[in-house]
């Protein structure tokens, strides 16, 4: 089975790209859909985020404040550290999950949606090619804070906490570049690296 890590700056389109590549037949593991799920109200990771971080990081309905932590994750590196080592065990054990019921019915192609591929070392040595989806900082930024509402400042905090555009792309076996792109000729770009990948 061909295992594929798919990464992106914030707002590069990355999402809609694993949307893309599961209709074409890939078997899609959201790390990011998993995180929200583990911090959702009755999520595994809930007990231990009010435990570290005190309950006024829990919102009313019992999950994550995710807008109360994106700020203290970004002011603190120590607080993203010991967040990331609450969530990201959780999130390897439904990863490991998913991937076994994809092997078990016979997926050919397994694309990991990983935000941080690049900042965590760890993944390039599960994945036989990483896939870049690519756009410049300007887009980024117009992109989040129409779908997001956050503030520019806000924006521009995360964007510079990742990994830099050229660390990406030097990372890289395949790019999309996502730039000026209508939604029709992005799904061709996919079609054809899906192909590529057996799909």
């Amino acid at each position: 089975m061909l295992k594929v890590g798919l990464t992106g700056g914030i707002g590069s389109g990355k999402s809609t790209v694993l949307q893309m590549l599961a209709q074409c037949g890939a078997a899609a593991i959201d790390a990011d859909a998993i995180s929200r799920g583990v911090t959702a109200a009755g999520g595994a990771a809930i007990g231990a985020i009010e435990q570290r971080f005190g309950s006024e990081f829990i919102a009313s309905d019992g999950s994550l404040d995710r807008a109360r932590m994106r700020r203290q994750a970004y002011a603190d590196p120590q607080a993203r550290k010991d967040l990331e080592q609450i969530i990201h065990p959780l999130v390897g054990l439904e990863s490991a999950r998913q991937v076994t019921a994809a092997e078990g019915a016979g997926k050919r192609c397994l694309v990991f949606d990983i935000p941080l591929l690049v900042e965590s070392g760890r993944w390039r040595a599960q994945l036989h090619r990483v896939l870049v989806v690519d756009c410049s900082p300007a887009t980024q930024l117009e992109r989040v804070i129409t779908r997001s509402g956050l503030a520019p400042a806000d924006v521009e905090a995360i964007i510079a906490a990742q990994a830099s555009r050229v660390l990406r792309l030097a990372a890289a076996d395949d790019v999309i570049c996502n730039e000026g792109l209508s939604l029709a000729q992005l799904e061709r770009q996919v079609g054809h690296l899906a192909r590529t990948f057996g799909l």
